[in-house]
């Protein structure tokens, strides 16, 4: 992920640094002794994985438009991994420094620091936080196989209590209370939010207007409200939880798909792919059921780029975004040039390729130019410098298969295309 500071990021490295400089005066500097510089060490590493943790906890939040501080919401899940696993590799190290500090007075006096009597009930505390945070953590190194996303999203219940657990011990042993009470409760509010309040808050009604076959194995699905619909733009998403009783699987679990409808078409609608249980239980959802939709999330074409021409590279169900942009880009008087590259394996799976050439016939600033896999092999820079000479100056917008985006990346960096002019729209968050 290229390296870009939103505003989002500023706020966050602030918040995480407030205990540290409000406990600062305490700590002192690093020691030169190397026993009360490890001892040092573990309480700042202490200090900083408990505030990463509690951060992390605060991220979950999930409120649409929130996500765009940050750069999307899959740059928010990406943020909330990396300050996880920091946070659990921090605890270690204040466990693992407390511990090697103590040694110089004798091994029973180190193993006592760490293991000491069940009356030290604030100590106990935090080694039950670093417990839950194992088994809740663990099958995201799949020792057990692959991660089942619905059965992790229950896991996380753990989480809370690895917060509440480690407040525990930080509270009755800090000198300043008054920044972990503010950060767990930031945490504990995202966490409450998340699990018990937005499912039935920030949910909205649709029903299944129709189901529309475009090709073997994928679907397009429009939803009308049953109130005020959702506004969003082109290169959004939503999370749709569909309560159809006949479904084989998915019902009542939120799965993420991009909207492929215009902003201005009063139906919304979802092109879904069979890549798994859900997905390929929704292949066959009953017109009329109803479903629930959150969001609008994400930040493809974010306001804020550069005004530049776009190149758009989208193939399987990756060209959503591009196909939400072309039906919306008839409705606006001026705008940018696009030239979308629609990258298939071959004819039968480009199926919006007839839609998207037609848009292009009626918008003079949409270029269409397909490209099939089968009959071309992997796309080429001179296939790309034929079609789009000027592609290297361009605001360039990648979404589809992990293997595609690779690809794409590499052919682009070799050209010198900076990283911070391609966007890319992935679904590995969850």
């Amino acid at each position: 992920m290229p390296l870009r500071l939103y505003r989002g990021d500023l706020l966050l490295i602030a918040v995480l640094l407030l205990p540290l400089a409000i406990a600062a005066p305490r700590l002192g500097g690093p020691p030169g002794e190397a026993a009360a510089l490890l001892g040092w060490v573990g309480r700042v590493g202490g200090i900083l994985g408990l505030a990463m943790l509690l951060v992390t906890a605060a991220l979950s939040i999930r409120l649409p438009g929130f996500d765009r501080w940050f750069g999307g919401l899959d740059r928010l899940w990406w943020l909330h991994r990396l300050l996880g696993f920091g946070a659990f590799i921090l605890i270690m190290l204040h466990v693992l420094a407390l511990g090697l500090a103590r040694v110089p007075a004798g091994l029973e006096v180190a193993v006592l620091t760490l293991f000491p009597p069940l009356s030290q009930l604030a100590l106990w505390s935090g080694w039950l936080a670093w417990l839950a945070m194992v088994i809740f953590l663990a099958p995201t190194f799949q020792f057990f196989g692959r991660l089942d996303y619905q059965r992790w999203k229950r896991l996380h219940l753990l989480s809370a209590a690895a917060l509440l657990l480690a407040l525990g011990h930080a509270l009755p042993l800090a000198g300043e209370t008054w920044p972990w009470w503010l950060l767990g409760a930031l945490g504990m509010a995202a966490m409450v939010w998340r699990k018990l309040l937005s499912p039935s808050l920030a949910r909205h009604p649709y029903r299944v207007e129709s189901v529309a076959p475009l090709a073997r194995g994928v679907v397009e699905i429009a939803l009308r409200p049953e109130g005020r619909g959702l506004r969003y733009r082109p290169g959004q998403f939503v999370y749709l939880t569909p309560l159809d009783e006949s479904l084989t699987a998915g019902r009542g679990e939120e799965h993420p798909y991009t909207i492929a409808s215009a902003p201005d078409d009063p139906l919304l609608r979802l092109g879904i792919k069979d890549l798994g249980d859900a997905s390929h239980a929704l292949q066959t959802v009953s017109v009329g059921s109803r479903a629930m939709l959150e969001g609008p999330y994400g930040d493809f074409f974010a306001v804020d780029y550069a005004q530049r021409d776009a190149l758009w590279l989208g193939g399987g169900i990756g060209i959503t975004p591009f196909v939400s942009a072309a039906r919306g880009m008839a409705a606006e008087d001026e705008g940018r040039h696009a030239q979308l590259f629609y990258l298939a394996n071959g004819p039968d799976r480009a199926y919006y390729l007839d839609e998207l050439t037609r848009c292009a016939e009626d918008v003079e600033r949409l270029t269409v130019t397909a490209h099939f896999y089968r009959e071309q092999g992997p796309l080429s820079e001179a296939f790309l410098r034929h079609h789009c000479p000027d592609y290297v100056d361009r605001e360039i917008y990648l979404c589809g298969p992990p293997g595609m985006i690779s690809h794409l990346r590499d052919l682009l960096a070799a050209q010198g295309v900076p990283a911070l002019r391609i966007h890319c729209e992935v679904f590995d968050f969850l």
